[in-house]
């Protein structure tokens, strides 16, 4: 009998996304998180969520399915955050479209370039409050437990928010994955504090509330990162440098 990981898990979801031909453009889905059949009709079941017509500030990964999410975060007026690409040189940037954009330019906005183009990065001082946090995932459970693509940076990055203050429990985390990457269940056991769990997952067809909600990553877990990943994220260094000052 195989021993069940979070990479087995994330092998069979990506096979069976590709095999039944439910992924999208970039193709092959491995190793990312997956651009699935039916992303937009997720999206649009985010908008309508009371947790999101109440925010003010929302941050979204910069994956492919949530593409309509940063567009729908614009037009609606509302703040919108993306991570800096693999935290190289900092942790968030807020989307700035020109004044007077119209849809066209916000839809570009919400493009990878767009954000390239028209971000602002925010700096550890930042007093932002992220009401939201918005993910893609490879598979997820009803309880709550997220499997990523593997490289961890959604867990640090809420885990760095959350020392800068951005976000705390309370923050409402949701997902937008396909109906066949949420699992009935995913052991306790692959899981640590670091990971961050859902509170919501948004299907094309359904709506998912997590509950109870399970605790969320407060601190950096300095133990876990390697002398590498330290290197490759020089903003650790900072925060660490600010966390060893707050502890004086």
């Amino acid at each position: 009998m195989s021993i069940v990981t979070k990479d087995s898990i994330r092998q069979k979801i990506w096979s069976y996304l590709e095999t039944n031909n439910l992924a999208r453009f970039p193709r092959p889905v491995y190793n990312r998180i997956p651009n699935f059949e039916g992303a937009e009709m997720a999206c649009y079941k985010v908008k309508e969520l009371h947790e999101y017509q109440e925010a003010k500030t929302v941050k979204v990964n910069p994956d492919s399915p949530q593409k309509l999410t940063r567009f729908l975060t614009l037009e609606d007026n509302k703040i919108l955050l993306v991570p800096t690409p693999r935290l190289r040189n900092g942790l968030l940037n807020r989307i700035m479209p020109p004044p007077n954009a119209n849809k066209h330019m916000l839809q570009i906005c919400s493009t990878q370039e767009g954000v390239k183009r028209y971000s602002k990065p925010l700096g550890l001082d930042s007093k932002i409050k992220v009401d939201i946090v918005i993910l893609g995932s490879v598979a997820v459970s009803p309880k709550g437990r997220r499997i990523g693509k593997g490289e961890g940076f959604a867990d640090m990055e809420f885990a760095m928010m959350s020392t800068m203050g951005a976000v705390n429990s309370e923050t409402v985390v949701i997902t937008t994955v396909h109906d066949c990457q949420v699992l009935d269940s995913i052991s306790d056991e692959l899981f640590g504090e670091h990971d961050v769990p859902v509170d919501i997952i948004v299907t094309p067809t359904k709506v998912v509330r997590c509950e109870p909600q399970l605790p969320k990553p407060d601190h950096i877990i300095w133990s876990l990162l390697s002398p590498e990943k330290m290197d490759q994220i020089p903003i650790l260094k900072l925060l660490k440098e600010i966390e060893d000052r707050n502890n004086l």
